[in-house]
């Protein structure tokens, strides 16, 4: 039997081209469409984005930018942040922790700077020497140069009638907890302290840290034996004043310090805090000490203890939860979700409380 007979017309083949055409429009069409949607939807979400950034960083004080010449010839970058309205009714001075920090630390500090300025209080900050156009070299300093620098610094605020330093309030956070009580003992008019963090003895508080970040790792016996080792030889090279071509042969660390880091803690390894802390206990000014509960950097009990013990009814705390910074501990622990929420919100970056718990103290002075 003949099969069906095939077409030769002509209109066959065009309508097979035609379909084959029309169905590969539509398809481009379609995924034009997806594109044009898709990238309607990046826009919106970017869009989005920038606004949620922009209300995320948008902070209620008045800022200008300020340069506080120093004793050595040199100049520090500030910045003054005011209240938006209303007079300031006092300063804060604030003191850095360790590291190249800046003014406004990186814009980690602006949510303090609003606390302040809604409780009715100008803040006074300054890149630490050697950061931004500030001079000098930060790790060139001991616990005490630290003190003076400040004390400069207060001092030069003072010869400005647009700078209310009619009352002072020094913050510090970590590291100036050996610089704080020095500076409180050798000026009479700072009315109160706010201390972040802030650490006793500085052999105890590496102890302290070593063990902390070893534990939260979840380290093995080996890790730890071979840390704690690591740890005890630095501190013996430390005690007998190696120099650092010492400590480079005999150091088994993954990322050992560098010469001015060497140097930075060989002059500084022995600060503690205690003596000028009673010093300072004699102005009889209130000190408030914000403390982290998840802190793996200072033993916060032992500087509440410590801090109770010499400053008895001056001495007030709280204990929020918090890490060393002040932060979400998830902050962190997570690079990431912390720098989201840095670019987006940083004021979620602080933990439930801080800066409410920071304005009381302010608003009883």
């Amino acid at each position: 039997m003949a099969g069906p007979a095939r077409s030769n017309h002509p209109r066959s083949a065009i309508h097979s081209y035609k379909t084959i055409a029309y169905n590969t429009i539509v398809k481009k069409k379609r995924v034009l469409i997806r594109l044009a949607i898709a990238s309607l939807a990046i826009m919106v979400l970017v869009a989005a984005s920038v606004g949620v950034a922009a209300i995320g960083n948008d902070y209620r004080f008045d800022a200008r930018e300020v340069t506080i010449p120093v004793s050595n010839g040199g100049t520090l970058e500030g910045v003054l942040t005011t209240p938006e309205r209303g007079d300031a009714q006092g300063l804060v001075v604030m003191l850095h922790g360790d590291g190249p920090i800046d003014a406004t630390h990186g814009g980690l500090y602006n949510p303090w700077f609003e606390g302040a300025a809604e409780a009715g209080w100008a803040t006074l900050s300054w890149s630490k020497p050697g950061v931004g156009s500030s001079s000098g070299d930060w790790l060139a300093q001991s616990m005490a140069d630290r003190a003076a620098e400040a004390e400069q610094v207060v001092n030069w605020a003072r010869g400005y009638t647009d700078i209310p330093t009619q009352r002072i309030v020094l913050w510090g956070a970590s590291q100036s907890g050996w610089v704080l009580p020095a500076i409180v003992a050798h000026n009479e008019d700072i009315a109160g302290v706010v201390a972040v963090g802030t650490a006793v003895n500085w052999l105890r508080q590496g102890q302290y840290n070593l063990q902390a970040e070893l534990d939260h790792k979840v380290a093995d016996d080996t890790e730890r034996w071979n840390a704690k080792e690591e740890s005890a030889r630095t501190n013996a090279l430390l005690e007998r004043g190696a120099n650092y071509e010492e400590y480079r042969d005999t150091a088994h660390e993954t990322d050992p310090m560098t010469r001015e880091r060497w140097t930075f803690v060989s002059r500084n390894f022995r600060s503690d805090a205690e003596h000028d802390l009673r010093a300072a206990a004699q102005r009889q000014i209130p000190w408030h000490l914000m403390a982290g509960k998840h802190d793996r950097n200072v033993d916060m009990t032992e500087t509440a203890r410590v801090y109770q013990g010499i400053l008895d009814d001056q001495f007030t705390t709280t204990t929020l939860n918090a890490a060393h910074s002040m932060a979400r501990p998830i902050m962190e622990d997570s690079e990431l979700i912390g720098l989201i929420t840095g670019v987006f919100w940083p004021r979620a970056l602080l933990a439930p409380g801080v800066i409410k718990d920071y304005q009381t103290f302010l608003k009883q002075l």
